[in-house]
């Protein structure tokens, strides 16, 4: 199923994409101010299993910047009006694992239908927008999926409902998973990326890579049990929800690195 992008509108946007950029940049951490640490951890982890030249051509394609730094672009772009109609591909509605089955994309899109998108689009080199919209996107996206709360439930809005103090501060559960967990350990998005990797076997990397966006979702489907499971008081959340579930997101996050990778290695091969 695909769903057009209002192409001409979004291309004329997109040309302006360094002064949007820039602006949005301001809004986005005024409004919200999370989520960036996370994004470019996957980004990063993503560069180190790049085939070298799947790298250097999309270094050239953004113009010297890596993965990392252009993860959090349709992050950025959600307070530029013209695209609204992107909004929808951050997540996916997925009542419980039976249903995967006979899941049917909504008309607007979801990132389940944006992956498969964006993705053909680097492997067919048709694109909506360019290359670069579709780099920029397929980063952002590849990470949101592998995040639980992005797979809700359709009762609270991926957690964003699930009102909570964090360390005695109001947040919400989504929050924490984007956020508040990975901001606790002060670590520039490098360092976490190292640390994330740590533990990880040869082994598990290629069952990560032989995995499909199917498996990604389903994954989440089940990861996002335990974020609700694992909550206790939510008035009193803190020190015992990092303890409880800081191995699966650093999972997460090092899964979405080098999924991202390998689909992008599989879509340039594919050309």
């Amino acid at each position: 199923m695909t769903v057009l992008l209002g192409t001409s509108s979004l291309h004329k946007h997109y040309n302006m994409k360094k002064l949007v950029s820039i602006f949005a940049i301001i809004l986005t951490i005024n409004s919200f101010g999370w989520g960036l640490t996370g994004h470019r951890v996957i980004g990063h982890i993503a560069m180190d299993y790049l085939n070298p030249e799947v790298k250097a051509h999309i270094l050239d394609i953004l113009e010297g910047e890596d993965l990392a730094m252009v993860s959090n672009w349709m992050d950025f772009i959600k307070s530029e009006r013209s695209y609204d109609s992107l909004k929808p591909y951050h997540y996916c509605t997925i009542l419980h694992l039976d249903s995967m089955d006979t899941h049917l994309h909504p008309q607007e899109g979801d990132i389940w239908m944006a992956i498969d998108k964006f993705l053909t689009e680097i492997e067919t080199q048709k694109y909506s927008v360019d290359e670069g919209f579709a780099l920029r996107a397929i980063t952002h996206l590849i990470g949101d999926v592998h995040q639980p709360l992005h797979c809700g439930r359709g009762t609270d809005m991926g957690g964003n409902m699930i009102q909570v103090k964090w360390f005695y501060r109001k947040s919400n559960l989504h929050r924490v998973w984007d956020s508040e967990m990975i901001d606790y350990w002060k670590m520039s998005y490098t360092e976490y990326s190292e640390w994330a990797m740590a533990k990880v076997q040869q082994e598990q990397v290629v069952q990560w890579q032989n995995a499909s966006l199917e498996d990604w979702i389903r994954e989440s489907v089940v990861a996002r049990s335990q974020c609700y499971e694992t909550m206790g008081d939510p008035e009193r959340m803190g020190y015992s929800y990092i303890y409880d579930n800081t191995e699966l997101l650093n999972q997460r996050l090092s899964q979405a690195g080098v999924r991202l990778a390998a689909a992008l290695n599989k879509a340039y091969a594919a050309r």
